[in-house]
């Protein structure tokens, strides 16, 4: 394992002594590199490849990523402070958020219910977020409730997110027929493969299996199209879609 890990600092510090050469970093830091590898390859991808990819939407989804790894408790922190320090709409809006991406949605009602009021009662995007803390917190009628409250004041608003919620929501309820009709709506859109690899996995959880063997199909097809990059941003689709595969793979053999 040693002669692995240190093959493998190498190869960081050979890829990383490209970039500096090619973006005129000061040259101490080939020799940061190839010395220390270690301790040179985590300085220079923070202090140097890091600032340069951010920028893009790859670098910003690693920024976030170390950023929740190092410290998934950061951005929780920081907008308790700011609610304490001002408990605006804004701070109360932004501490909910954090609380149900830490699993705490039942704490964070309370914060969309303050939100709530005045001239933000009928505020599309709050509405969206309290609907999916109450899913979250498998209240789910009150979330049907809120997302149908949501459309009748805001008949204009359309969020793709919200209706896969909506959809998620009927499929929770076990109103399968309803589901079905949201389901088909929303594959031919939805911009990523989450939708339609939620389908799969809701098909199979109703033994729906011919059913979910023709959605496989249309997946095969759209992967086989599929660019290369947008395959890297549908990974984790792709990865549930599989497991799906083996599923149903283990039913058509029985």
């Amino acid at each position: 394992m040693p002669i692995f890990g240190i093959g493998l600092s190498t190869l960081f510090a050979v890829f990383f002594a490209i970039h500096a050469i090619k973006n005129n970093q000061d040259r101490y830091w080939i020799y940061l590199l190839f010395m220390f590898p270690i301790v040179g390859c985590l300085a220079y991808f923070v202090v140097c490849y890091l600032p340069d990819i951010r920028a893009t939407r790859t670098g910003y989804e690693i920024e976030s990523l170390l950023r929740k790894a190092i410290d998934p408790q950061r951005e929780l922190r920081e907008a308790q402070n700011k609610y304490d320090l001002s408990p605006t709409v804004d701070a109360q809006i932004r501490l909910a958020k954090a609380l149900v991406d830490n699993n705490r949605a039942n704490e964070a009602l309370a914060f969309y219910q303050q939100a709530l009021s005045g001239i933000y009662k009928t505020a599309p995007d709050i509405l969206l977020q309290f609907a999916n803390a109450l899913y979250q917190d498998k209240q789910f009628n009150k979330a049907k409730e809120t997302l149908d409250y949501l459309r009748e004041t805001n008949p204009n608003y359309y969020s793709d997110e919200g209706h896969l919620l909506y959809t998620k929501i009927l499929v929770s309820l076990n109103q399968i027929e309803q589901a079905k009709e949201e389901f088909e709506a929303l594959i031919d859109y939805y911009p990523s493969f989450e939708a339609i690899s939620y389908y799969l996995q809701t098909l199979i959880d109703w033994n729906e299996i011919n059913k979910a063997n023709q959605v496989l199909q249309i997946i095969d097809h759209r992967l086989k199209h599929l660019p290369k990059h947008a395959k890297k941003l549908n990974n984790q689709w792709i990865r549930e879609i599989n497991q799906s595969r083996q599923k149903l793979s283990s039913i058509d053999r029985q």
